[in-house]
């Protein structure tokens, strides 16, 4: 369950509602022998931050955002699209009516912009939320996320000696889920210094500073935890991995290496109930520099295109194009008129390598394509029925287009072969299907619930385009290639097209299946 670390609430109300428990042992309790027990000696001296604090944590800040009526609640959803838990007691947390329920109130209430009181009443409608950020120019220039100040009418930074900036939004980028914001001063300000993320290792000690439950400058340490990370659908950030304690209000606040510079941005958190388990993500720093930069110099950032939808290549996939293992990335379809089509690029092309870069999996090329100048002339190199094969694109702009991205037929039906009942593509089920008229192939109207399609993910209501990068068109094709293709003994590959969207698919043979 991926939710975004941002804190938002209805203002008027209490900003949430946080449960203190004690509890009471009832076993027996054994007494304490200090004079007996010798003393523990420290086998290592563990660090302190507090130097590495110092230096920072002035140029971290805290962003309070009033949002426009009817605002999307980008924080209150998952990124998967499900919603995310409410903001009110969870497992472990008393509802209304607890000693201390009037306590933690009152002590959230102090912690609000202004401090000492109840937030100023807004008109009905409006939203108010708290999030995270760090200056990273001594000029004003603040970083945080874009789903913090996206649906912004009024920006507010706080430093951390309680002082107020309004605030201008610069830029944002929602593919990365950055914005950059500008406010006005006559001095110059605490700033922070990007680090070198490549350089970071799993296992390396990070700092996190934000904004959590709207508390203020907070500090929490852990290490890097994994690295390329995948959150949601995003196809642009390679997210860090860490294990420091980051909920909701740490969203656009920095992580730090222990040299006090920048190495990500906290951005989202993997959570059941809304608060931290030690799984959070954040954006790499040579990410978003890269990102920030363009901000800064036109409030937008330009991305390349080349117009194809890739997919991942699986060991099953692998197997059936002749490679050792899985590497690259798949072309499922290829966009008409698009720079990848103008320069040759076919539906079963395995990209190898872009630039001169190698595509190492499917998540490289869009981040590849993205990078790249629009108007660059590139070389692509490919895989194409086993052989490589050189071509050359000028790469177009993402504003144009996409980037490098993922019941019964009618008339006799053709059965048995790897679990498939197969008939023709009749106007009537291109029509239910909503096919177009572009759309050639063979429907699979019913899928063997046991059979090797199914279990390779096969549904009724796919249409087979090609078979071992065959094209077919009647059901009877079909079976045929499909049935010289299961002399090879190798996985079948098929390239399906499911409501408009092509993917390959390779089915496992299974001894008895036919």
């Amino acid at each position: 369950m991926i939710i975004s670390a941002r804190l938002r609430h209805s203002l008027g109300l209490p900003a949430l509602v946080l449960g203190l428990t004690t509890g009471l042992a009832t076993g027996s309790v054994s007494p304490a022998h200090a004079q007996s027990d010798p003393p523990i000696q420290a086998s290592m001296q563990l660090p302190s931050f507090a130097p590495i604090v110092e230096k920072v944590l002035p140029a971290v800040v805290n962003i309070s955002v009033v949002e426009k009526s009817g605002a999307s609640p980008a924080d209150d959803e998952e990124q998967d699209g499900q919603a995310a838990p409410d903001q009110g007691p969870g497992p472990g947390m008393p509802g209304a009516g607890t000693p201390f329920d009037e306590f933690m109130r009152r002590f959230l209430q102090q912690q609000q912009p202004g401090g000492g009181g109840m937030p100023a009443p807004m008109p009905h409608g409006k939203v108010m939320a708290l999030g995270s950020g760090f200056i990273i120019d001594p000029s004003g220039y603040v970083v945080t996320n874009n789903h913090v100040v996206g649906g912004a009418e009024k920006v507010t930074v706080i430093f951390q000696d309680g002082s107020q900036h309004k605030a201008k939004i610069v830029g944002k980028d929602p593919r990365t889920d950055l914005a950059l914001l500008k406010i006005e001063t006559d001095h110059k300000l605490p700033y922070l210094e990007w680090g070198d993320s490549d350089k970071s290792k799993v296992g390396d000690w990070v700092l996190a500073v934000g904004n959590p439950f709207g508390l203020g400058g907070t500090v929490t340490n852990g290490i890097i935890s994994a690295r390329g990370r995948s959150v949601g659908d995003s196809s642009y950030v390679d997210y860090l991995q860490i294990d420091a304690a980051v909920n909701r209000g740490n969203s656009g606040g920095p992580t730090f290496d222990l040299a006090g510079h920048v190495i990500g941005i906290n951005t989202a958190i993997y959570s059941p109930n809304g608060g931290n388990v030690g799984i959070a993500f954040s954006i790499p720093s040579d990410t978003a520099k890269t990102v920030i930069d363009e901000l800064k110099s036109s409030g937008k950032v330009a991305r390349g295109y080349l117009g194809v939808e890739v997919q991942e290549v699986t060991p099953s996939l692998a197997s059936a194009l002749g490679l050792p293992k899985p590497i690259g990335a798949l072309v499922a379809s290829v966009e008409p008129n698009s720079p990848g089509a103008k320069a040759g690029v076919q539906a079963g092309d395995l990209i190898e390598q872009f630039d001169g870069k190698p595509v190492t999996d499917m998540k490289a090329l869009p981040r590849l394509v993205g990078a790249t100048a629009a108007g660059k002339s590139v070389d692509l190199t490919i895989l194409r029925h086993g052989k490589e094969v050189a071509i050359h694109a000028t790469v177009g702009s993402l504003a144009d287009g996409k980037l490098a991205a993922n019941d019964e037929g009618d008339g006799a039906q053709q059965k048995g072969a790897l679990g498939l009942s197969l008939a023709p593509l009749a106007p009537e089920a291109r029509e239910r299907l909503g096919l177009n008229e572009q759309t050639t192939g063979v429907l699979i109207a019913r899928v063997q619930p046991d059979g090797p399609a199914a279990s390779a993910g096969i549904e009724a209501g796919d249409v087979i385009e090609r078979v071992n990068d065959q094209a077919v068109a009647t059901p009877d094709a079909a079976s045929t290639q499909i049935a010289d293709a299961k002399k090879g003994g190798k996985p079948i590959l098929l390239l399906i097209d499911r409501h408009g969207a092509e993917r390959f698919v390779a089915i496992e043979q299974t001894n008895g299946q036919g």
